[in-house]
């Protein structure tokens, strides 16, 4: 089942072109990469997704995205939609609550007021995200006091803490440390079970260990999309996809 349609496109700033003719479908279920140099309109296609462009005046979105089959540009409680998609970018934003604050303030949002049901949801974001073995005495400690990658982790339950349908990571690892980096890909290939993931990667290595297909950006294009493995150890249909994931420009 299609999870994701795009088809079409394109994505500029003002006068400047940042994406053109993108046209690719996301299963259900599925983990799928996006790699590519910077500037190549990775982090414009999240935010097109999520309807971000709605924050920024200069933002042009044309073409089709479509979510479970709806046009997401023709949505019209947004923030309905942006339920059902969660977003992690690359710095983790701890709002200035406590840990248990940062979780649940989503529900308390969409109207859940029962404490015990508000602990339960925590416990099973904070255990999603491999966090709260690490933090269950201490959920009343500020976010902010985190590490950087416990913070991240944080960032990703307070995510999951409104049961997306899909989960957009935008370069995650940024910020984090090799060893929490493994330990949330671990808990990616679990939840890939539940939800369906879009991983924005600068890490090539990491789609390759994660993602089922990857798509290449470059130059404002996707140049290139299929199964991951086939980008590094099969035929592709671009060279420039190959010399990218070898490592000889980007």
């Amino acid at each position: 089942m299609v999870k994701l349609g795009v088809k079409d496109l394109a994505i500029s700033y003002g006068n400047e072109t940042i994406l053109e003719g993108v046209n690719f479908d996301i299963q259900e279920h599925e983990i799928f990469g996006i790699i590519g140099p910077a500037n190549a309109g990775k982090t414009s296609f999240l935010k097109a997704v999520n309807r971000m462009d709605l924050f920024n005046t200069d933002m042009q979105v044309d073409g089709d995205i479509t979510f479970n089959g709806v046009n997401v540009q023709k949505v019209r409680n947004v923030y309905g939609l942006r339920r059902r998609i969660g977003v992690v970018f690359p710095l983790p934003v701890g709002l200035p609550l406590s840990i248990y604050d940062n979780v649940a303030l989503a529900p308390r949002l969409a109207g859940q007021k029962d404490r015990a049901e508000l602990d339960v949801i925590v416990e099973r974001c904070l255990t999603r995200a491999a966090l709260w073995d690490e933090v269950k005495d201490r959920l009343n400690s500020l976010g902010s006091m985190l590490s950087g990658g416990q913070q991240q982790r944080l960032t990703i339950a307070r995510a999951l803490s409104q049961d997306p349908e899909l989960l957009m990571l935008d370069e995650f690892s940024i910020a984090v440390d090799p060893v929490t980096t493994m330990r949330i890909e671990d808990v990616l290939k679990e939840l890939r079970d539940e939800l369906t993931i879009i991983l924005v990667t600068n890490l090539v290595q990491q789609a390759r260990r994660l993602a089922d297909r990857t798509a290449f950006f470059l130059g404002g294009r996707c140049v290139e999309v299929g199964v991951t493995e086939d980008l590094f150890t099969g035929e592709v249909k671009d060279t420039r996809t190959r010399d990218y994931v070898d490592g000889r420009f980007g």
